[in-house]
């Protein structure tokens, strides 16, 4: 008898594996259209097996965003805590190394960026909650990068500290976003191509050889 193309392998597959590409498919979902549009239905669809099965496995929608989730938020704030503690003589300065070891922890799955930052979330729930966790974790390393970076440049105000923040958060956000539609793009041209483009923003601060 011939499996239906819409239920080919959900039997007989190992539950471990079974959930990996239930992860795999519901963590694109979720980056692609936001929490708010995604069903549990189009997730099940995606991998050939039914509502039901997926429910045995993760229970509902909080609990499958969770379930992918905190995969992605422990990789990209692991990440980002590696390239920020990178202190070996020659190596990139720290905004082309964090962009690099995101650029790295995206690989393969370069919609999970939106997983975490997903404007879509309910408000005071649970998944909320837990993203802004990981949120603000990442933003307390911004904020030591930024500081530091300032300081080095002769700045002590901590607004331009907060401002500079924020900034990195919406440029890491558009790169991730351009990225995804240029699939061609490996990691490691999107690093060289952000030290280009560091490259020309520091020479916007000078003009005809000066500082503004």
């Amino acid at each position: 008898m011939t499996t239906p193309p819409g239920r080919a392998g959900t039997k007989g597959v190992p539950r471990a594996e079974r959930e990996r590409q239930i992860l795999a498919a519901a963590t694109e979902e979720f980056g692609r259209n936001g929490y708010e549009a995604t069903t549990v239905a189009a997730v099940a669809a995606r991998v050939g097996v039914t509502k039901p099965l997926l429910h045995q496995y993760f229970g509902g929608k909080p609990d499958l965003y969770l379930a992918c989730l905190d995969p992605v938020g422990e990789r990209l704030l692991g990440a980002v805590r590696s390239a920020m503690a990178e202190r070996s003589t020659g190596a990139p300065p720290a905004p082309l190394r964090v962009m690099d070891a995101l650029f790295h922890a995206l690989d393969g799955q370069r919609e999970a960026w939106f997983v975490l930052y997903d404007p879509t979330l309910p408000p005071d729930s649970d998944v909320a909650h837990r993203a802004a966790h990981y949120r603000e974790a990442i933003d307390d390393l911004a904020a030591t990068g930024a500081a530091g970076l300032l300081h080095t440049a002769g700045s002590g105000d901590p607004l331009d500290a907060d401002a500079l923040k924020y900034a990195w958060r919406g440029l890491c956000t558009a790169l991730v976003r351009w990225w995804i539609g240029h699939p061609d793009q490996s990691p490691d041209a999107m690093t060289r191509r952000c030290a280009r483009i560091f490259a020309a923003a520091r020479s916007l601060g000078t003009v005809d050889g000066g500082e503004i």
